[in-house]
């Protein structure tokens, strides 16, 4: 499909629609043509597509705080036991259940 297409039925700024679909082209899930009846196209079928993939794609670590986060793990400087952090452990939850939703949402879920 033509960014100017999907920017009109969606009702999205072209511009701003252009950039997420050149982060999901550079991340292997849309390929492009150029020209004349040109566009974006999936790689795979959206039904393969889990939004796990695609939320990391565009706004990085699922989880909210770093000393939860599965990739992009990082130890939190404000916890000095991050095993009895009663906020480390709410946050797990968040974490968990986020990812249970994203990875049981598929591209064709949302169309």
């Amino acid at each position: 499909m033509q960014t100017r297409v999907i920017a009109e039925m969606e009702n999205i700024s072209p511009k701003y629609l252009e950039s997420i679909l050149v982060q999901l082209r550079k991340s292997g899930i849309l390929g492009s043509k150029k020209g004349k009846g040109g566009g974006y196209y999936l790689l795979k079928p959206a039904s393969e597509t889990k939004m796990t993939q695609v939320m990391r794609i565009l706004e990085g670590p699922i989880a909210l705080v770093s000393c939860v986060s599965l990739k992009y793990y990082e130890h939190c400087d404000d916890c000095p036991d991050e095993a009895s952090c009663s906020v480390h452990k709410l946050m797990i939850q968040v974490r968990d259940n986020t990812l249970a939703i994203f990875n049981n949402t598929h591209l064709s879920d949302l169309v």
